[in-house]
């Protein structure tokens, strides 16, 4: 059984991102929604340029933050051929799209009112 432990969400979506780089997600992006959402605190959203990609991403993800002692709650693969993944750590959701789903729904376009961060945003020391 995995030790989960309490990690600062800040922590959290840096680890996420950088095991998305990992497998070379494309247009990756964190939506700071704390301000407007009661049930997370950031959205990282990416594309993956294949269905067999997003797997691997998804994979990839449960796997390490398992092993960095982040919980998922529920892992979803919803938008008909599994275009589109959710992994849900409660402070955190990622969101991982196969790029014609990414532009259908257009999370950034619905959630555009909050703090956008773009890639390669690191905080080096």
């Amino acid at each position: 059984m995995a030790k989960y432990r309490s990690i600062p969400v800040e922590e959290k979506v840096r680890i996420i991102r950088s095991l998305l780089e990992e497998k070379k997600a494309q247009d990756i992006v964190t939506l700071d929604v704390r301000e407007i959402c009661n049930f997370t605190d950031f959205f990282v959203i990416c594309s993956g340029e294949s269905l067999r990609q997003i797997k691997t991403i998804s994979e990839h993800l449960e796997d390490n933050l398992k092993k960095a002692g982040i919980r998922i709650f529920k892992n979803t693969r919803t938008g008909g051929d599994d275009n589109w993944v959710v992994l849900d750590c409660l402070d955190v959701v990622v969101h991982i799209f196969e790029p014609e789903a990414r532009v259908f729904y257009n999370l950034e376009r619905l959630w555009r009112t909050v703090e956008k961060r773009e890639e390669h945003e690191r905080k080096d020391s």
